[in-house]
């Protein structure tokens, strides 16, 4: 017996739903952090400069779609908070580039931990063979985000991580 696969509404919807409470559990995890919580904006934007040290505020607006006076200003914060770096840009005067801090590294290293551990435990519950199909289709899932974001916008995933924290 051969079953039709669901409409792509059916599934997007359901991805959807997922993200959205993957979001709730991402939210409640940011308030336990160490060092405490960090805005989501703030990790965005966090994980952008990582994505690409020595970015300058201009192309880090764009990547987070934002306008560059409030890109600065959340860099203002993060830089007070001990987050980020500037340093004057060596190809123009006029520009700075962003780097991350040690404890920036941190931060993300942390709540990437903190979701995985959240996520394993929730694996635990399913069946093996739920686990071994939902392996398989996420990873196509995540391969073709990849391929839609591209590497401006995280499409690269980092060795031994997903773009996702």
């Amino acid at each position: 017996m051969h079953l039709d696969p669901p409409p792509p509404e059916t599934v997007a919807e359901t991805a959807a739903a997922v993200v959205e409470l993957l979001d709730a559990l991402h939210g409640r995890g940011m308030e336990s952090l160490p060092g405490g919580p960090v805005p989501p904006s703030q990790l965005r934007a966090l994980r952008a400069i990582e994505r690409s040290e020595g970015i300058n505020l201009r192309a880090l607006a764009e990547a987070l779609g934002t306008r560059p006076p409030a890109t600065s200003r959340l860099c203002d914060r993060m830089e007070a908070d001990g987050l980020v770096r500037r340093t004057p840009s060596a190809s123009s005067r006029r520009e700075v580039e962003l780097w991350l801090s040690p404890r920036a590294r941190r931060v993300l290293a942390e709540v990437r931990s903190a979701r995985v551990r959240e996520l394993q435990e929730i694996m635990q519950t399913l069946p093996p063979d739920s686990l071994a199909g939902l392996s398989t289709h996420l990873g196509r899932l995540h391969a073709a985000i990849e391929q839609r974001l591209g590497p401006s916008e995280g499409g690269e995933s980092q060795a031994g991580q997903s773009s996702a924290a």
